[in-house]
């Protein structure tokens, strides 16, 4: 573990093992294929392939990398698109099990693999990587000491599928326009007018007549504008409530009884560490369970375990989260024990918010939305 994707020029990938998308004669090709050769010195690969004599649709099998900075190299060999209809998914899911076998078999520790069938073969690039995604996670399960990576070339390759995809950019754009001052302002402005127009409030435009008019006017004016939610709430405070607030308003540290602030110190709240092991507890899950479903490696997790003190990062605190299918209040709780939050103004916590509100909790469409969108992934990288 983890599974992540990059962009990159496969060729240049340093991983144990490369895979290259093959064709049944394992001759050298274009795009991934004409690459790798290349790199890898095109006579040496050549004759390596040559002395294998070929590979079925669905098959892979493995050569020395050359001079690719990798061990071995695994021609994978996938279906070319007819439609659909002529069994390509199951020689695609053939072809990544096939790989991922000789990965196993080789003992290697890590694998970088292109989108299979996607290029010049023709497989539609959400339902390649759909595929991609299914056959990883079952590959993992079983073998979560292998770091994998998919390596796309273009950040289009990853397609999240037309209504996921348009509903993600219109959330997103909808957070952003919530959030916008300019909106909150009119928003404000608008119920200003409203106000004016019943008589309420006198216009901010009347020149006050006197000092002690002006002064109230500019008070008035620069009032603090209470949110709930995201509604812009203006109001005047008048001196009952100012009072109150004012009784309310903590102490300053300076004159603050040390006996205070011992007592709260004594008393904070269970950590992050503390927190994530009674909700595994209480849903029952094991170690493994947990882990797998956070993209995290084991030796991660032991020291999250293991050390009640451990602070994560936003992605590896938003992976457990979601590995445990917290809502968005619960996953804020777990992430303020790492003294961290979800907000609406990065694009990164908008679009986790999104799949916690709509109870998507897969870590790999996550990710992959995440990609899509230029953002750090989440999980342990």
């Amino acid at each position: 573990m983890p599974f992540s994707i990059v962009r990159n020029d496969i060729a240049r990938v340093h991983a144990d093992v490369l895979v290259n998308a093959a064709n049944t004669h394992l001759a050298e090709g274009g795009g991934v294929c004409g690459a790798l050769f290349a790199a890898a010195g095109r006579e040496q690969m050549r004759a390596a392939c040559d002395a294998i004599g070929g590979c079925p649709t669905g098959g892979a099998v493995a050569t020395p990398a050359f001079n690719l900075p990798a061990r071995w190299c695994v021609h994978a060999v996938g279906p070319i698109w007819r439609g659909g209809c002529r069994g390509e998914e199951a020689a695609l899911r053939s072809c990544y099990q096939s790989m991922f076998a000789r990965v196993a078999e080789l003992g290697a520790h890590s694998v970088a693999y292109p989108l299979i069938s996607a290029g010049i073969y023709g497989y539609p690039a959400e339902a390649a990587l759909a595929v991609a995604r299914e056959e990883t996670r079952a590959f993992l399960a079983k073998h979560d000491d292998i770091e994998v990576t998919l390596v796309v070339f273009d950040r289009s390759a990853v397609r999240l599928g037309s209504a996921l995809e348009q509903e993600i950019r219109e959330y997103i754009d909808d957070e952003y326009v919530a959030q916008s001052p300019h909106v909150r302002r009119r928003g404000a402005e608008l119920e200003r007018e409203m106000h004016w127009a019943a008589g309420i409030v006198a216009p901010a435009a009347a020149k006050p007549e006197t000092a002690d008019a002006e002064s109230a006017a500019r008070k008035a004016d620069l009032s603090a504008f209470s949110f709930t939610g995201d509604v812009a709430e203006e109001s005047a405070p008048d001196d009952a409530a100012l009072r109150a607030y004012a009784a309310a308003a903590p102490v300053s540290a300076a004159g603050a009884a040390p006996t205070e602030l011992d007592d709260l110190l004594e008393h904070l709240d269970a950590g992050f560490s503390e927190t994530l092991l009674a909700l595994i507890d209480q849903r029952g899950l094991a170690d493994a369970e947990v882990y797998h479903r956070a993209n995290l490696s084991r030796q991660l997790f032991s020291k999250i375990r293991s050390n009640p003190a451990y602070r994560p990062t936003k992605p590896t605190a938003v992976a457990l989260a979601m590995a445990l299918e917290l809502d968005v209040p619960a996953t804020q709780d777990l992430l303020s024990r790492a003294g961290l939050t979800l907000s609406r103004t990065s694009k990164f916590d908008v679009i986790v918010r999104f799949f916690l509100e709509r109870g998507i909790y897969d870590i790999y469409q996550l990710n992959e939305a995440l990609f899509a969108y230029d953002q750090p992934l989440v999980g342990s990288f």
